[in-house]
């Protein structure tokens, strides 16, 4: 049997200090958290950062070297940093080895990193070793060189590889979720439907228990398939809310490919335990693929934006405020040709109503009933300064333009002064494929650092 602790969804959104001790007061075999993900977007990964706080995330990580040592088992973390590129994955470990001298342990920690080299990556397309996932956009050796960060999903292989070398602490890029927590189950023996399921089920910790919020898990690998128990107080583990994982970040409820094969849940049976909080799951298939892939992931600055914002309140033009917000556009771009010589399909204006459809666009289908609304203008152009020149043109229409030409001029409301806001280089994820190789460590490299901090 493998015992692996898993303490919350992600480093950073904070974990249950009591339950994290009941968990190591139960013996794990290896703790293992996920470092982020693309669900905030493809800034993250373009800039290679974090979106977290790095006082949160130390405090929270050296709360976990601390358990780790307690327990004495591995401490693995997969995707550093939120985007797992090279540099946040050396962020985390600067933090790791601050965190080690200042309290005076010592650590042998393993550093996977999944950076994939343009030229890398425009070789395999060259030689017909990647192909599309659904939807991917188009790709050429010039986009890909256009890309700030691409990276490749490590999978158990490259783990185990990690975990292989001794080390203490497993920082790792970019990696599939499931990964982290698979890997040791799947060395050790225990049964591959089982390993990939219930690794499927425990990466966003407590998310497949009655208390979602509650982060820390525990999930007991074996020869036949998996138990998963919350840590909680309180929180329990029931077959509706362990089997509704597989439908989380999954196109099929029911199948989960993964670097090396897929995962098919179709004949898996939830069984309830007597404690009333642990789930049993047996009947779980793993199939091998006849090729080893890796997905990538990429991301590529497009432009600058600017952004200010203006408040309606008047109900007439609360009511009519999409045609005002269209009337403005209109005009602006005008403005834009005559002033700065733009052509039209250089830069883009938008005007978002926050109360009335800024969430859904043209989608929106219930009726706005706001008292007031937010205009949000985001003006998108190729320098920064052409964006922020082109949203000081804005700024007149989003204080005073009137619905008709005939009326006084009304007065909106600026919250800010001045209310453009630079945010800066914008990036747009550029790569949804998977690429082939050979071995799996062809694409990833594996580094053993060994601080005396004692």
């Amino acid at each position: 049997m493998v015992r692996i602790l898993i303490p919350a969804g992600a480093l950073g959104l904070g974990y249950d200090k009591a339950a994290l001790a009941r968990g190591i007061a139960n013996k794990p075999d290896l703790i293992a958290i996920d470092g982020g993900s693309t669900d905030s977007g493809p800034s993250y990964l373009g800039r290679g950062v974090s979106k977290y706080s790095r006082a949160s995330t130390k405090r929270e990580w050296a709360g976990l070297i601390e358990a780790r040592e307690a327990a004495g088992v591995p401490l693995v973390i997969g995707t550093a940093g939120t985007c797992g590129a090279g540099s946040a994955v050396d962020w985390l470990v600067e933090i790791t080895e601050e965190i080690l001298r200042e309290t005076g342990r010592t650590a042998r920690i393993a550093v996977l990193k999944s950076d994939q080299p343009a030229a890398r990556v425009a070789a395999a397309l060259a030689e017909g070793r990647i192909a599309p996932l659904h939807p991917a956009p188009p790709i050429s050796a010039e986009i890909l060189g256009s890309c700030t960060n691409i990276v490749a999903l490590a999978g158990a292989e490259q783990i185990n590889a990690a975990l292989a070398t001794g080390a203490d602490i497993v920082i790792a890029g970019r990696t599939t979720d499931t990964a982290i927590i698979a890997a040791l189950p799947l060395a050790r023996g225990c049964h591959s439907g089982g390993a990939w399921h219930g690794a499927k089920i425990g990466e966003c910790g407590a998310l497949c228990s009655t208390n979602p919020m509650s982060g820390v898990i525990q999930i007991d690998f074996d020869s036949t398939g998996f138990t998963v128990t919350p840590l909680a107080e309180g929180a329990r583990a029931t077959p509706h809310t362990v089997s509704a994982h597989m439908l989380y970040e999954n196109s099929d409820p029911f199948v989960l490919f993964e670097p090396g094969g897929h995962l098919d849940v179709t004949a898996a049976r939830y069984t309830a335990l007597p404690d009333g909080k642990s789930v049993r799951v047996e009947g779980s298939v793993w199939t091998p693929s006849e090729t080893y892939t890796v997905k990538l992931e990429a991301a590529r600055a497009t432009g600058f934006q600017t952004v200010s914002i203006a408040l309606l309140r008047d109900a007439r033009y609360v009511e009519n405020a999409a045609h005002w917000a269209a009337d403005i556009i209109a005009q602006c771009r005008d403005k834009v040709a005559d002033r700065l010589g733009l052509a039209p399909d250089a830069y883009r204006i938008e005007i978002r109503l926050i109360g009335h459809d800024a969430t859904l666009g043209a989608l929106e289908t219930r009726p706005a009933t706001a008292a007031e609304l937010g205009a949000l203008a985001i003006v998108t152009a190729p320098t920064q300064a052409q964006a922020a020149e082109i949203a000081k043109l804005l700024n007149p229409y989003l204080l005073h333009h009137p619905l008709t030409a005939e009326e006084e001029m009304p007065t909106f409301a600026f919250p800010f002064s001045p209310p453009e806001m630079d945010r800066g280089a914008i990036y747009e994820f550029c790569l949804n494929h998977v690429m082939t190789l050979a071995d799996p460590m062809e694409a990833f490299t594996l580094t053993l650092r060994e601080p005396s901090h004692a």
